[in-house]
């Protein structure tokens, strides 16, 4: 692991399908707003390493902003199992209490045969201990978040209190004592 790691982290363009759901890996993305792809693509480094997590939505807006990534599963986004596919207000009127409990300590609980916030951030430094010099992550909202958690030596909790919109830019760097944060949810343009 080299002591200088400059990140480019994006998180993939809006999901193509329904508001609300809790949308499964090979879910479409919208790449109609070209402006803004253009305009992400022009922050990036052009000779820089890349990677993607290996859902669709991401490899599809790595490749509409003309990057070849190398797929990582560990900068996937949280698996939320058997909710996946699933309306959050479904999911709300069918398990009442149970989904209010789990939404007040998102961080630690896993949803049925899937992960926690927590699980998640210990896959994600897995990974990031694999990179080196500069790197472009294409990824998830919860794998930014995950990133900011290692960086920030912040609780989960904290986390999972950024924003992170589709087709932002957040630049992180990891320095050899370690890391500086240059901004958080950047959109292009």
């Amino acid at each position: 692991m080299s002591d200088l790691c400059r990140l480019w982290l994006v998180r993939h363009a809006p999901v193509d399908g329904p508001k609300g759901v809790i949308h499964a890996p090979d879910a479409p993305v919208d790449l109609r707003d070209t402006a803004a792809l253009g305009a992400l693509r022009e922050r990036l480094p052009r000779d820089a390493a890349a990677v993607a997590s290996p859902s669709r939505r991401t490899r599809d807006t790595a490749a509409a902003l003309g990057i070849e990534a190398q797929l990582d599963p560990d900068f996937r986004e949280q698996d939320f199992g058997t909710w996946t596919g699933r309306r959050h207000d479904d999911l709300s009127r069918e398990l009442g209490s149970a989904y209010d409990a789990f939404w007040q300590d998102a961080a630690r609980l896993a949803p049925p045969g899937g992960e926690s916030f927590v699980d998640q951030i210990t896959r994600v430094r897995q990974g990031l201990e694999r990179l080196s010099g500069d790197t472009v992550l294409v990824v998830h909202s919860g794998t930014i978040r995950a990133v900011l958690a290692i960086a920030l030596d912040s609780s989960p909790d904290a986390a999972l209190s950024f924003v992170i919109d589709p087709l932002s830019l957040t630049r992180i760097d990891r320095l050899g004592s370690g890391w500086r944060i240059d901004y958080v949810n950047r959109l292009a343009g």
